[in-house]
């Protein structure tokens, strides 16, 4: 019998798509007027794309219930059902479930405290006890791990 073809391990063949559909998205965000006066726009940008991804994304590439959720219990703050489903509305509006790439960015650059965003900012700051360097973050390698 012939050998399947190898598959890369990891995420990585799901992501690729979902990575360039968000630059596409970044895109425009980049060339929208109303936040043509963000500071750090483009950095602020790849940072959110990176948050984005980290969510346990559903199949269709947004944020759903159960996503928030882990995210939250990741970050130790477990939540109810109802107060999971009050953030997401609080997110969309109320219109949808699932929270779009276009909607976390909004919020990420809005006005409005979300609570979402109160939650990146608390695991941001927790990711910030080291210094802050400039540029990418070095790869992680075995040797540098605690």
């Amino acid at each position: 019998a012939m050998a399947a073809p190898r598959r890369p391990s990891g995420g990585g063949l799901r992501r690729a798509p979902q990575d360039g559909r968000l630059d596409e998205i970044n895109k425009e965000f980049l060339c929208d007027p109303k936040f043509s006066n963000e500071k750090d726009l483009e950095e602020k940008l790849a940072v959110f794309k990176e948050k984005y991804m980290e969510f346990d994304l559903n199949n269709q590439g947004e944020i759903d219930l159960m996503s928030v959720k882990r995210m939250m219990e990741k970050l130790g703050a477990p939540k109810t059902h109802l107060e999971l489903k009050k953030m997401i509305s609080e997110v969309t509006g109320g219109v949808s479930d699932t929270i779009s790439y276009q909607d976390f960015v909004n919020v990420m650059l809005g006005k409005r405290s979300a609570v979402l965003k109160l939650v990146m900012m608390f695991e941001g700051k927790a990711n910030e006890s080291n210094p802050k360097r400039s540029g990418p973050p070095p790869e992680r390698d075995i040797a540098s791990l605690p």
